[in-house]
């Protein structure tokens, strides 16, 4: 009798536990990194976290997801979760035939996505949306892990890609994140201390490899490296990019979707700013000339300040144009982008979210040849003094004429 109340008390004891480890799961509020951790667990998908040795920086990646980084964390579990995820999405286990959208801060894509060398839709279709699909291999297909440790991890890949042109592409893609620790992060972002903040950076290294026999060429169609990062808006958040003053033509094209509002778009002498919101849909982009490798956000509900940046060729150079139907010049395409999400015609929202994109040259690449982009995203959470000294090094402005432009 003993030993079967010994026994029950021991089974007993056992569950406790396994309620006790499902609770503290449970314990995290949503908009946490722990909260979004525990999802991808439930969901039984799998994912790799780097993170620093005291356990607050994180980086959550999925490979399934084409090596995805889906989110990060400056605080550990408890921190705030930077990366939109469209969990309603996840959970409902469906795969759509056209685009999964399962966020994620940095995601690897190709361009174009529109135009004689799309790569979005089949051979001479009408770039309408009923023929537009993403290829698999940036959207279904899982990247395999070649390497992986707390603070890295190398994925690879390999295609056949066909453009709207009939033009074939085998290619290879590598792609490297890794967790920048804090001091490393601010050598490379060029911040001369990091003062009393919590901060994540991570920089992905991204190549993409002519596999074929056959050199790319612009009659035919070239591709390029796209990377898009989702994040979560918030009704004060400014994306704020600076430009190259001494370059001639256009600052910002901004009709993507219709003109941007004034009070959605401020250029001014030195720097574009950006209204954040999730609440209307709209699109900018930064010219070849125009473009310089370091922008930003910044939400001061939460004070969080993101910085990106992305490598620049030394020499100009022409970047793919994404844009549907026909062009007048398919290689007259932006370096930088940024979206704000909306509700569509019929009222309906995919978010709400925001994106900063970056893009590669057009890979003019002879065979087995290959080009790399390279990105590094950066959250900083503080005091906003400590915030704003780090945007004055950085931009030469203050942080209160970010958070202040739209009021």
């Amino acid at each position: 009798m003993m030993r079967t109340v010994a026994k029950y008390m021991i089974i007993a004891g056992f569950q406790v536990i396994l309620l006790s480890c499902n609770s503290t799961n449970e314990t995290y509020q949503m908009g946490t990194y722990g909260y979004d951790k525990a999802f991808f667990d439930k969901q039984n998908i799998e994912f790799l976290e780097l993170k620093s040795t005291d356990g607050m920086s994180r980086v959550l990646v999925v490979p399934a997801y084409q090596g995805r980084v889906m989110t990060s964390s400056a605080g550990g579990g408890e921190g705030m979760s930077y990366g939109w995820i469209n969990h309603s999405f996840i959970e409902s286990g469906k795969v759509d035939p056209q685009f999964n959208v399962y966020g994620g801060e940095e995601r690897f894509w190709l361009g174009p996505e529109g135009g004689p060398y799309s790569i979005y839709f089949e051979p001479w279709a009408a770039q309408v949306y009923e023929n537009w699909k993403v290829p698999p291999v940036i959207d279904t297909d899982p990247f395999q892990i070649e390497q992986h440790d707390d603070r890295m991890v190398k994925f690879s890949k390999e295609a056949v890609l066909r453009n709207a042109s009939g033009t074939q592409f085998r290619i290879g893609i590598r792609r490297t994140v890794s967790l920048l620790g804090k001091e490393e992060a601010a050598s490379l972002f060029q911040i001369d201390h990091p003062g009393q903040v919590k901060l994540v950076a991570y920089q992905t290294e991204n190549e993409l490899i002519n596999m074929g026999d056959e050199q790319w060429t612009r009659e035919n169609g070239l591709l390029s490296i796209w990377l898009l990062s989702m994040f979560n808006p918030s009704p004060g958040t400014t994306v704020f990019i600076p430009y190259n003053q001494d370059a001639e033509g256009v600052v910002v094209n901004d009709d993507y979707f219709g003109k941007v509002p004034a009070d959605r778009l401020i250029v001014d002498s030195s720097m574009v700013y950006f209204r954040i919101d999730g609440k209307y849909r709209s699109k900018i982009g930064i010219p070849p000339g125009r473009a310089k490798p370091l922008c930003g956000s910044f939400d001061p509900q939460n004070s969080v300040l993101t910085l990106l940046w992305c490598s620049l060729p030394d020499e100009p150079q022409r970047y793919v144009n994404s844009s549907w139907g026909e062009q007048d010049d398919p290689y007259s395409g932006d370096v930088i982008n940024s979206y704000n999400d909306g509700p569509v015609e019929d009222g309906t929202i995919m978010g709400p979210f925001y994106e900063i994109e970056t893009s590669s040259p057009a890979a003019a690449l002879k065979p087995h040849a290959s080009i790399t982009h390279t990105q590094r995203i950066a959250h900083i959470e503080g005091e906003k003094e400590e915030l704003d000294r780090i945007v004055r090094t950085l931009f030469g402005i203050k942080l209160r004429e970010i958070e202040n432009k739209f009021k």
